[in-house]
């Protein structure tokens, strides 16, 4: 059974920078392809950023390119999200996805809030 558990949310004020983690429970972390969703207050969940289970390969929502940077430790079985320059519209709760042939699970979400 997988699971996953985010952390390193809070407040922040604009501006600022945050580093979420991503734990995973379970076997064959490396053969799982990763990614980042958030759902902001009033707002639909949204692709964030993606990371493939070799590593090599990322991709990233255009509102956050340039600013985020997903990667991960498979040796920790740990995957993160280095947040820069954050503004009010990053406000938001994130979770950490994982999917290995349709085999899906999501992490319970980690609250993050840009506000001054």
């Amino acid at each position: 059974q997988v699971q996953l558990v985010e952390s390193g949310g809070g407040l922040v004020q604009p501006g600022g920078s945050l580093r979420l983690s991503c734990e995973f429970s379970g076997f064959s972390f490396s053969s799982y392809a990763m990614s980042w969703y958030r759902q902001g207050p009033g707002k639909e969940r949204e692709f964030v950023a993606f990371i493939s289970y070799v590593g090599g390969l990322t991709n990233y929502a255009d509102s956050v390119k340039g600013r985020f940077t997903i990667s991960r430790d498979d040796a920790k079985n740990t995957m993160y999200l280095q947040m820069n320059s954050l503004n009010p519209d990053d406000t938001a709760v994130y979770y950490c996805y994982a999917d290995r042939h349709g085999n899906i699970y999501w992490g319970q979400g980690t609250q993050v809030t840009v506000s001054s």
